[in-house]
């Protein structure tokens, strides 16, 4: 399995960043890639749809969702333009109430394309969502 991490240190409680980022099915709310999300089923069942700027779209199910460690898992089930398959990924928030860190990691398998490729395509799907934090909360 290929692994990537990244992270973001944000001038913002942990609790006003997951307030943005928490809801699973709500991440065209503050990711640019994402055009709209649609939801299906609820809690910990639920599966979001969604559509890319570009047109393409990507379906994702909700494995874990634990607001008190603000922290949820997902797998994709349909990638869409990403070069990947047997995709999980976890994004979270730890801090304090002024510095707080986002992370977002996955494991997954490439496919149709070299490992580094697909490394590179996943980090700048994370990349691009914390450059909307940043603009919103600020670099800490």
């Amino acid at each position: 399995m290929t692994t990537v991490k990244e992270s973001v240190s944000l001038n913002a409680s942990a609790a006003d960043i997951w307030s943005v980022i928490g809801d699973f099915n709500r991440l065209d709310t503050w990711h640019p890639a994402i055009a709209t999300c649609e939801a299906a089923g609820s809690g910990d069942s639920s599966i979001r749809y969604l559509t890319l700027v570009d047109g393409s779209k990507i379906v994702e199910r909700l494995d874990e969702n634990d607001d008190e460690a603000r922290s949820y898992t997902y797998t994709i089930l349909d990638a869409g333009p990403l070069p990947v398959r047997n995709y999980q990924s976890t994004l979270e928030v730890s801090g304090d109430t002024s510095v707080s860190i986002v992370t977002w990691s996955s494991e997954f398998e490439p496919h149709e394309t070299p490992e580094a490729d697909a490394q590179a395509a996943i980090s700048g799907v994370y990349k691009g969502g914390f450059t909307a934090l940043i603009d919103k909360f600020g670099a800490a």
